[in-house]
């Protein structure tokens, strides 16, 4: 064992219990958690316009064994604060653990900002807050006698690796002014190959209630946000974004009608949980794709992904009323990354040049500095304690990681699983920026460079091995 292995420590956490009565039984909600108090603030900037409603949708499961919810917010992310403060509020009113909750955020870069600086800000922030509470708690509460199933289906035709070698002479500086092997969306001339895979499977936990009606669906999808959000032109001029849930709100929207026709029961659920898609986006690199109207992207992947999900549906061979249902969770420190002090001179040599200066060797060479020299500083935290989970629901396999995970990461969990079916769910349990394998880190890009990457290049191979012992020890209950 490396001593890099022994100097980390795990915590593990597993999930037994005895409840009254057998069987499967399964909860469904939604919250809406569409801001009211306007302004609010996006990423582009205040708006007071909201596109499409976001929403905190959950599924609970339930039997003689074991417990798990999974909560998905229409989210940039989760933070820690916020899931450890929700998880604490629902155990205390329905008595399951904390460890039997995932929440994870969809990813939506369109959502509005919580926080504290601001009127709009302060009242999402509780907004959102007590959705995501509201939703577990009646996830829980509303279980009922359920069969499940689990399938899959592939769509490759709407992703895409996003980074890439460049022919030679192609390749900008990053903001450290050097070079990286590879680059995030480079001009599509000057593209050679993709420096790694994808993932085209769409999975599905499918519930129905023990009369047969569509009850819940959790889908997996390893795919970035996609974009494309319409945007108001005010009387002024100005030029306003506007909220939206992305195409994970429009598959929500759309997947009851998949499975339910034009009038589904009205408690049905679906959920768009994000996969291992830190690498992973919608652009098109050869160029074919028409151009697109505002949203209408966001519809074309909505409706592919609620038809693979309708294909992964029709193609489940049997449905189960008392599958094993457990967790493991484990609380695993990692160690940050910290400069060396060639690399924190060279940083206070760039923020030392005028802001032109700095504007030439790259765009964000003055944030990219200053992380840094952040990173670098006596006083900055050296390691940090992070979430991770594995869910088994009968015959299939879920994963968790608080991370943008990129996709091999993914495929290796998927490929070395005991089980038949396993999926991942990203950006749960909090947020800690990009997790890229160690050979991804030596390729340099965007997923890597120091800010946006935090930790040592083999916290994705201590993730990975824990999550492998868990799911062994799931698995070893057959």
């Amino acid at each position: 064992m490396t001593t890099w292995f022994r100097s980390l420590f795990v915590f593990t956490l597993g999930s037994t219990l005895t409840l009254q009565g057998a069987g499967l039984r399964v909860g469904t909600a939604v919250v809406d958690i569409s801001p009211t108090v306007k302004p609010f603030q996006l990423r582009s900037g205040k708006s007071a316009y909201v596109h499409d409603p976001l929403h905190v949708r959950a599924l609970a499961f339930e039997n003689g064994q074991g417990r798990a919810v999974i909560a998905v917010m229409d989210a940039i992310g989760v933070g820690r604060e916020m899931c450890d403060k929700a998880k604490a509020d629902v155990a205390k009113v329905t008595g399951w653990k904390p460890e039997y909750m995932l929440i994870a955020g969809t990813h939506t870069h369109s959502a509005p900002k919580g926080g504290d600086t601001s009127p709009g800000r302060i009242a999402y922030e509780k907004t959102r807050s007590e959705g995501l509470r509201q939703a577990l708690i009646q996830a829980i509460q509303s279980l009922e006698p359920a069969k499940v199933g689990f399938g899959s289906a592939e769509e490759a035709s709407e992703v895409y690796n996003r980074r890439w070698y460049l022919k030679p002479g192609r390749m900008d500086l990053n903001p450290w002014g050097l070079k990286d092997k590879v680059r995030m969306n480079p001009p599509r001339d000057a593209i050679v190959k993709p420096a790694g895979p994808i993932d085209p499977e769409l999975c599905v936990v499918y519930a129905r209630t023990s009369r047969g009606k569509p009850l819940g669906l959790v889908a997996n999808y390893a795919l970035h946000y996609v974009g494309g959000i319409p945007r108001v032109t005010e009387k002024d001029g100005r030029v306003v974004g506007m909220a939206s849930a992305d195409y994970f709100g429009e598959f929500a929207r759309i997947m009851p009608h998949r499975v339910g026709g034009l009038n589904p029961p009205a408690n049905f659920v679906a959920l768009m949980s994000n996969g291992a898609s830190g690498d992973i986006n919608n652009i098109d690199f050869d160029g074919k794709r028409p151009p697109r109207a505002p949203f209408e992207q966001v519809r074309v992947v909505a409706t592919k992904m609620a038809t693979a999900a309708w294909i992964a549906v029709k193609g489940i061979k049997s449905y189960h009323d008392n599958p094993i249902i457990a967790v493991r969770q484990r609380v695993v420190e990692l160690r940050y990354r910290i400069p060396t002090e060639a690399e924190a001179a060279r940083a206070r040599k760039i923020l030392a040049l005028p802001p032109k200066e700095r504007e030439a060797i790259h765009r964000k060479a003055s944030s990219y500095a200053s992380h840094t020299l952040r990173f670098a500083a006596p006083n900055a935290p050296r390691t940090e304690k992070v979430i991770v989970q594995a869910i088994r629901i009968g015959d299939q396999a879920i994963v968790s990681m608080p991370f943008e995970v990129l996709v091999e990461i993914g495929l290796e969990i998927k490929d070395k699983s005991p089980f038949q079916r396993t999926f991942l769910i990203e950006l749960a349990n909090g947020g800690y920026g990009y997790l890229p394998p160690p050979h991804q880190h030596e390729l340099g890009g965007y997923e890597t460079w120091l800010g946006t990457s935090r930790f040592l290049p083999n916290a994705s191979t201590l993730l990975t091995h824990n999550l492998l012992e868990m799911l062994k020890e799931l698995k070893a209950a057959d």
